[in-house]
């Protein structure tokens, strides 16, 4: 039974992948419209022929993959457990009757290891990818280094999330996501706060703006705005991307306004404000703290639903699966594919939401600096720089783009630039 539902899989697994080709490769979505062909928003006008046959090209790969690996992973947890892998990796345990968390952590450092080895040539694939398109500038030994460190990170993460999360389904059965819930609330608050501080150098140097007049004028825009803030930091990308980026991260007063040097080197002044005041609209519109509240209720509803589910199949498929009872840790997989396929299937509202957001603090950039043209031309610079595509098809857009389209966003700020004429 288990060998039958493994081939189902695989062959929904082969169809699914070759209906996203067709859609992705042969489909005639995205496209300019014909209103605004020959605009300012359109991509021949500001992009080379060659930067724009490598940005179809680049792009389709890139969203195929991405509509490609997440079903592959919920394949690889099917195949841990009809093959009994996981199992097997929870009695090759050495620590059988040591502390939970200690074979916790043994369960879950071979588990990790297994998806690390099966993933890399994947990863290893879009590394090579961002290096041939001319995006990647990271040599191999650093992107392994970031690897490495993100494994092990996860890896301590993970390991207190699931010892806590199976002792609390082996001591209450029914209540367990509650629980689970509320404590999960400080928890990824308190990561929030030590992100900047503590995560992020891990992978990168961060240090106070070298150009301190265009931080004095980045810190008027922040003081316009009521941000209280001392520094804006810049980051040391440009060994690891062309592409260009800023932020603000972290909460409380660990919050940090950020420059890439890619963006620090490639835009003018007036460019690198707008985005800057980009940013201060998410914190002016209290966009952090929004996102907060859509983390909690996600997790909300994901952990009722996953509770729910994951009894019922193990009910049903128990022992195709090879799972005798939801506390014991192999049952994990079974988790992590649930928590994986709801996630997948909640990101066009949880993308629709933050493309709101973003047009929000557009919005509230293009007010504050009055410079629209350089609104127009930092979208322009960012398509270039990215190989982006200014108008995805619509399942593209709907599950890849937390932003608004580069077409929307340049030709609303081209509309205002023609209302003010």
């Amino acid at each position: 039974m288990a060998k039958k539902y493994g081939i189902t899989a695989l062959l929904l697994f082969g169809v699914y992948a070759l209906l996203m080709y067709v859609y992705i490769f042969h489909s005639n979505g995205g496209g300019i419209p014909e209103s605004l062909k020959g605009t300012v928003a359109d991509p021949q006008v500001f992009m080379s022929e060659q930067e724009l046959y490598l940005s179809e090209e680049y792009s389709k790969i890139k969203n195929f993959l991405f509509f490609v690996a997440t079903p592959f992973e919920w394949l690889v947890y099917i195949f841990v457990l009809t093959t009994g892998l996981s199992q097997a990796f929870e009695k090759w345990n050495p620590f059988r009757n040591k502390w939970g968390i200690v074979q916790n952590g043994v369960y879950l450092f071979l588990l990790s290891l297994f998806i690390f080895i099966v993933f890399f040539p994947l990863d290893y694939y879009r590394y090579s990818l961002g290096k041939s398109y001319g995006i990647s500038t990271q040599v191999f030994a650093s992107w392994m280094r970031d690897n490495v460190i993100g494994f092990w990170i996860d890896f301590a993460m993970t390991v207190v999330i699931v010892s806590v999360l199976y002792w609390l389904i082996k001591k209450s059965p029914k209540k367990w996501w509650l629980i689970a819930w509320l404590l999960m609330i400080p928890y990824s608050i308190f990561l929030m706060f030590i992100q900047p501080v503590v995560i992020d150098p891990l992978y990168n140097d961060f240090y106070p703006l070298t150009n301190k007049e265009l931080e004095t004028k980045i810190l008027t825009l922040a003081e316009q705005a009521n941000i209280p803030t001392e520094h804006v930091y810049e980051v040391n990308m440009a060994e690891k991307t062309n592409a260009l980026n800023a932020y603000v991260t972290g909460i409380g007063s660990n919050s940090r306004i950020v420059l890439w040097d890619t963006t620090l080197n490639r835009l003018s002044e007036n460019e690198i404000l707008f985005i800057m005041a980009h940013e201060m609209g998410h914190y002016v519109e209290k966009h952090i703290y929004f996102g907060i509240a859509e983390y909690i209720l996600t997790m909300f509803l994901g952990l009722w639903l996953t509770a729910k589910i994951m009894p019922w199949i193990v009910d049903r498929f128990g022992r195709s699966l090879k799972i005798k009872q939801i506390n014991a840790i192999h049952s994990l997989p079974l988790f992590l594919l649930i928590t994986s396929f709801l996630l997948f299937a909640s990101s066009p509202l949880s993308n629709y939401i933050s493309r709101y957001q973003e047009t929000r603090a557009d919005q509230y950039a293009i007010e504050l600096v009055t410079d629209p043209s350089a609104a127009v031309s930092t979208f322009q610079e960012l398509t270039r720089a990215g190989l982006n595509e200014v108008n995805p098809p619509f399942l593209v857009k709907w599950f890849r783009y937390s932003h608004p389209t580069m077409l929307e966003r340049i030709n609303k700020v081209a509309n205002e630039i023609k209302s003010k004429e």
